[in-house]
């Protein structure tokens, strides 16, 4: 086998691809979305040749920025899956002339690959006005978020099409993959004077402090309120009622980046910035019923 070093030195290209993934939680890859997305970017690079490197702040003892751990390992291209990027030091690479591709963000002039949030909200809502549901209530993620905001206007375009007006105290601010803070939200709105009769989460896993509480407060699901989650993630249909949920096609999404990110790195002359919309399923489940009257 050729000496990897002394083939980069001839190609210019150390066929290494740098994944960059923060999120507040500080979940790592016990995030099953950003996991599962990952992981088929790695199998897909890999089948190309590639091989993977995790992008810190750490260079031996001291600590550096993104861009110049991605030029001290000589990575050829990043992928990043963040919450955070308006951080300097994500903007700093965004602007560095590296290969670049985001995961559901857009930088200008930057390829992205986004899941359809807008479609996948406004099918939920769908979903509950369907089954004659009126008061939706919606604990999204951290408001900085391009992915909340999108969710959150298709959340209020899909009820107000429905002729839904959505009280404010509705709307609550979570953070994503967050148990306890979604289970107190969950509280919340459940000890509301006119309580709503659906609660949307802002991903399965924190969908369960929801469930914990409703049971707390002697309620059942879906009798008494119905909840949906989101990512269509393996525990949402493992649980007790299945979760009716909203499924990412996260395959597709770490395909498409790995195959963006290796066009740019393998064709700069053609290579184009480009946005890749990819749809996800709704999964209905036995969480969801019409209203009890």
């Amino acid at each position: 086998m050729p000496n990897s070093a002394a083939r980069a030195l001839k190609t210019n290209r150390t066929y290494n691809l740098g994944v960059l993934f923060v999120d507040e939680a500080q979940s790592g890859l016990t995030h099953e979305f950003f996991a599962a997305v990952l992981d088929s970017f790695k199998r897909s690079a890999e089948g190309s040749g590639y091989d993977i490197t995790f992008i810190n702040h750490n260079i031996g003892r001291g600590r550096s920025s993104y861009l110049e751990h991605c030029r001290y390992r000589g990575v050829d291209g990043v992928i990043a899956a963040c919450v955070q990027f308006d951080d300097p030091e994500v903007v700093e690479l965004a602007h560095s002339s590296l290969p670049l591709v985001t995961i559901d963000h857009v930088f200008n002039n930057r390829s992205a690959v986004m899941s359809d949030n807008v479609e996948g909200v406004s099918r939920i809502v769908d979903h509950l006005c369907a089954q004659g549901h009126e008061k939706i209530a919606f604990i999204h993620g951290e408001a900085h978020s391009a992915v909340t905001q999108k969710r959150l206007a298709s959340f209020y375009r899909a009820c107000e099409a429905h002729g839904i007006s959505t009280p404010d105290e509705y709307i609550v601010s979570a953070t994503y993959r967050d148990v306890k803070g979604c289970a107190e939200a969950t509280r919340k709105l459940l000890r509301l004077v006119d309580r709503p009769t659906a609660i949307l989460f802002p991903d399965d896993f924190s969908a369960m402090g929801g469930i914990k509480t409703v049971r707390e407060e002697g309620l059942l699901i879906p009798r008494d309120i119905s909840l949906v989650g989101y990512d269509g993630s393996l525990l949402s249909q493992a649980i007790s009622p299945k979760l009716t949920t909203y499924r990412q096609n996260v395959e597709a999404m770490g395909r498409a980046a790995a195959e963006l990110l290796i066009g740019q790195i393998e064709s700069p002359r053609t290579a184009l910035p480009e946005q890749r919309l990819i749809q996800g399923e709704l999964l209905p489940g036995e969480s969801v019923a019409e209203p009890f009257s």
